[in-house]
């Protein structure tokens, strides 16, 4: 574990220095500056606590169903809501749903007691992975009740590497490990764990939710009018090449384009390329002509989950990339979706695809060949767009068994 130690605090230092040049490290290294301090001033030494860590954004919106849950039936308690990455920690930075928020300290020995010191926890969860040995070793010392939710474990992982063992030992902390799928539990049964249920995803309460407080959009349904409307939501420059040829080869429908990132290069091309014209969200007020514009790039943040309850179809970014982003949000509205070829790491997008609400495409012919049946035929469009939405209300349920679970003793 010193060796662990020594890692981990190298590991600190390489960010710091290259925090110079990148914005990302300088918000990781600047967010713990002071951190303990800044606990120590905010938090109630008297406060019963229940702390809840996320990695980033994705997994703060698998923990969020159970903050809230925690929140409305169990209010004596206080949350402590902590983040790793800084693409969560500096978005909800101000989420009201906790008490305390903080980014969670690097995981050495020392940081890890005087952390735990602070925060004195009754209960800890963790959202989907974060295994940190220091931390885990050390809520295992102190008896403090651990729970790990959302969880997927695949046979390539370390815990079942021959060199796997702290972790391995790692997960003896966690009082019970609420796991996605069967699959997770069948995995960890050869470790000998036999504290597993299969809880399945809180995304999926989380996506209901969406969709049930999903808010108007003046502008969005202005922009739609009496057409139909096609949204592509976080994409890349990969994704936008082929929505720009859907686009300018569907004249008669309305698009609607999230960008993942407001990068001003990809915004201004796919203005350019769109020969139908094309306005931003940020640059329209109520007497905003869409008079010649085919497509609304939104380049603002918070809108995208309302939004695709205008949309008829969509098509969810980054599988281009290292990934695909959320394909829950859509599903949930009951669009079909399409997605590019890196999405196997993702349960949800293997289930669309099974149940025939999704496609996954490599190049621009497949995109056409998905899209023109759902587009020309009805009775396709509404058995894909019922697929879609019948799965995600399946699937809900996870967040009342785990709170009930975690809650019972």
């Amino acid at each position: 574990m010193w060796f662990y130690d020594l890692i981990m605090s190298l590991y600190a230092g390489i960010i710091r220095l290259v925090g110079c040049k990148n914005e990302k490290a300088r918000l990781w290294s600047e967010g713990r500056r002071n951190l303990f301090e800044r606990m120590r001033q905010q938090i109630d030494p008297t406060a019963r606590v229940v702390w809840v860590h996320v990695a980033s954004l994705g997994e703060f919106e698998q923990g969020r169903p159970i903050i809230e849950s925690i929140r409305r039936q169990y209010p004596d308690y206080k949350i402590l809501l902590t983040f790793f990455s800084p693409s969560g920690y500096e978005i909800r930075k101000n989420y009201a749903g906790a008490d305390y928020i903080f980014y969670l300290p690097i995981d050495t020995r020392r940081n890890v007691k005087r952390f735990l010191e602070i925060a004195h926890p009754e209960v800890a969860i963790f959202v989907k992975y974060e295994f940190w040995l220091n931390m885990l070793t050390e809520l295992r010392r102190r008896k403090i009740r651990t729970f790990v939710v959302s969880a997927i474990f695949r046979r390539n992982s370390i815990f079942f590497r021959f060199y796997g063992g702290l972790w391995r030992e790692a997960l003896e902390t966690f009082e019970v490990l609420f796991v996605q799928n069967e699959e997770s539990k069948t995995l960890l049964a050869e470790l000998g764990f036999d504290n597993v249920l299969v809880a399945g995803d809180t995304r999926f309460d989380r996506v209901a939710e969406i969709a049930r407080s999903a808010q108007r959009v003046a502008l969005i349904e202005r922009f739609k009018g009496d057409q139909q409307l096609f949204i592509a939501g976080s994409t890349w420059g990969a994704d936008e090449e082929l929505l720009i040829r859907l686009m300018n080869e569907n004249p008669s429908l309305k698009f609607l384009i999230a960008p993942h990132e407001m990068n001003e290069g990809r915004i201004e091309h796919l203005m350019r390329e769109t020969r139908g014209g094309a306005v931003r969200y940020t640059q329209c007020d109520d007497k905003c002509s869409f008079e010649g514009k085919q497509l609304l790039i939104l380049d603002t943040v918070g809108l995208l989950a309302s939004a695709y309850g205008y949309a008829s179809w969509g098509y969810i970014g980054g599988g281009f990339g290292v990934g695909i982003h959320n394909t829950l949000e859509a599903a949930t509205f009951g669009l079909p979706i399409a997605f590019g070829p890196n999405y196997h790491k993702f349960k949800e997008a293997c289930d669309l695809l099974t149940i025939g609400a999704a496609a996954s495409i490599t190049n621009y012919e497949e995109l056409a060949a998905w899209f023109a049946p759902l587009r020309d035929d009805t009775a396709k469009l509404t058995a894909a767009s019922r697929a879609a939405r019948d799965y995600t209300y399946r699937n809900q349920g996870a967040t009342e068994l785990i709170t009930q679970t975690v809650f019972a003793h």
